[in-house]
């Protein structure tokens, strides 16, 4: 398994004015987080796995299917599969994503020789957790959990605000890390409500959207024309 740089944050984050813009609105962008090199790293990195492993649910129910066993399904349980997933996208919660998780342990983490470990160590460690409490305004913020997603054509996440009882998340990040990508393609991060939508993001690459727990977002679906996968690195910050 390829390991990455030394990842190191960008030097000219202002952190004081995004603390700012994330007060007012609960929401911010912090562009060209990493240095460019453990950028790129990461993005090569993430398409190069072949241990993803999809995962929809069905109501409260959540199922994982490897790409081996995506691979033996026939055309009509794939089609079925699709014709389930957008059935609960019209009135309910539904997903459909890859996804490589990293545990949420700090010693097992720090054993593995997994790079995505090496990441979730690294948003940890302090100067990217001080950064991270100063413009959140929040210093209860002990570590960050991680996950590696990617969204395909089809692939989507509807509307919920990741306020889950036990998990002490203070705030969300998405770590953006597809180099091109176009609005028109879906995959867009948005913030709304049942009646309105107050902003959005498309996904750009090496940029850290970070949203206060809990507000209400979704994925919209990535349409047919999309280039590539939309691949991030997501999670949120918690207390222990």
């Amino acid at each position: 398994m390829t390991g990455l740089p030394v990842l190191s944050l960008n030097p000219a984050i202002d952190a004081t004015a995004l603390a700012a813009r994330y007060a007012a609105d609960g929401r911010v962008q912090i562009h060209e987080l990493l240095a460019p090199a453990g950028a790129q790293a990461l993005y090569e990195l993430l398409r190069s796995r072949d241990d993803w492993v999809q995962v929809v649910n069905s109501g409260e129910k959540l199922f994982e299917l490897t790409r081996a066993a995506r691979a033996a399904m026939t055309a009509e349980q794939r089609a079925q599969l699709d014709t389930a997933v957008y059935a609960g996208a019209r009135s309910g919660f539904q997903l459909r994503y890859e996804t490589i998780r990293v545990p949420d342990d700090a010693t097992t983490r720090l054993a593995s020789p997994d790079p995505l470990a090496t990441l979730a160590n690294w948003l940890s460690s302090d100067p990217v957790i001080t950064l991270l409490r100063t413009v959140t305004g929040t210093t209860e913020i002990d570590f960050a959990d991680a996950q590696a997603t990617a969204f395909a054509p089809g692939d989507l996440l509807t509307g919920h605000d990741d306020a889950v009882a036990g998990k002490r998340r203070h705030a969300a990040y998405v770590l953006g890390l597809t180099p091109q990508w176009r609005a028109e393609w879906g995959g867009l991060l948005l913030f709304h409500d049942d009646h309105e939508v107050h902003g959005g993001y498309v996904p750009e690459f090496n940029t850290l959207n970070l949203f206060r727990v809990p507000m209400r977002h979704s994925v919209t679906e990535v349409t047919r024309a999309a280039a590539h996968r939309r691949y991030s690195v997501t999670g949120w910050l918690r207390s222990r």
